[in-house]
Parts: structure tokens; C-alpha cells; sequence
């Protein structure tokens, strides 16, 4: 290649990587960890990062290795108890800026497991948010991955409906 095809190439490339820029939410580093066999639950962890130069909300998610999939959160009680509890309105994500799903914070909630998994088996999702709509990923079952700064969960004691905060 001459040194003016390099310097084409490379003015090409400048010119186009605008387009090529990540514009959007984007999921990276997730996996699950399971409770149990049949009718058990499990959560799943990832990281979203907003790219786009407008806040964005995830607002569901579904699956149909579950009878029920939810967006949760851990929070404390008045005695110090952590609770997990739903949060229908999702979970706000700044421009610019990332969310951590993680263990002892918010999550996506698995219930009722359809499958008994186990680690390497793969979990097809669907997470919709309020402006990039539905973004399909996989996530690897990964029991062994060890826990975060929070802590780990306990899921043992899911599957009932969480109660609903008071004011």
C-alpha cells in the first residue's frame, strides 16, 4: 500500500467513525445465579450503559424460562431487614451514564423456574426500555461468580409477592 492509499485509508476511516460510534443502551458482563431446580427462583445481573444524550428507563423484562420475570430492588426495613420488592416503574438510567445490576441491589427476578439450570446453560431475555424499546441478550448461569461489594442475595425465601412499601 503507497503512503497515499494509507493516507486515504485512514482519512476514510475518521471520516466514518462517527457511524460507527455505539449510540443507544448497551448490556455487557451479565449472568444469572439459580436457587433450586423446577419452580425455583434466580436473578440476573448485567451492567446497561446509556449512550444516547437523553435519559433512559428500563421498564421490563421477560423471559420464558420463568413463570414470572420482574425488575427488583433490595431495600430496608425500619428494624435494618433487607426486602426485595418489585419496582414496576423500572429503573432510570441517565444519559451518558451506566446502571449496575447487582447482587444485594437491583435485578432482574426469576420465579417459578420452567428448567432446572445449571452453570454454562444459557437464558434467553428480553429487556424493553422506554426509548431503545427491546434488546434481546443471552446470559450465561454462573452459581460459582463471586459476589460484589453488596453482598451476595438470598433468594430462598422468593417467590411471594414482596409487600408494598409504606409511606
Amino acid at each position: 500500500m503507497t503512503r497515499l492509499q494509507t493516507l486515504l485509508a485512514a482519512a476514510a476511516t475518521l471520516i466514518a467513525w462517527p457511524a460507527l460510534a455505539h449510540d443507544g443502551v448497551h448490556i455487557s458482563d451479565q449472568y444469572a445465579r439459580v436457587n433450586g431446580g423446577i419452580g425455583a427462583s434466580g436473578a440476573i445481573f448485567l451492567k446497561v450503559e446509556n449512550h444516547a444524550d437523553v435519559d433512559e428507563r428500563l421498564i421490563d423484562a421477560s423471559s420464558d424460562i420463568a413463570d414470572k420475570v420482574e425488575l427488583h430492588t433490595h431495600i430496608a426495613s425500619a428494624d435494618g431487614v433487607m426486602q426485595m420488592l418489585h419496582v414496576p416503574e423500572g429503573f432510570a438510567i441517565a444519559a451518558e451514564q451506566d446502571l449496575m445490576l447487582k447482587r444485594g441491589g437491583n435485578h432482574v427476578m426469576l420465579m417459578g423456574l420452567k428448567k432446572d439450570l445449571k452453570d454454562g446453560d444459557i437464558i434467553h431475555i428480553t429487556l424493553t426500555f422506554e426509548h431503545a424499546g427491546k434488546v434481546e441478550i443471552d446470559v450465561p448461569v454462573d452459581n460459582a461468580r463471586k459476589p460484589g461489594a453488596m453482598g451476595m442475595m438470598d433468594h430462598s425465601k422468593m417467590g411471594a409477592e414482596a409487600p408494598a412499601p409504606s409511606n
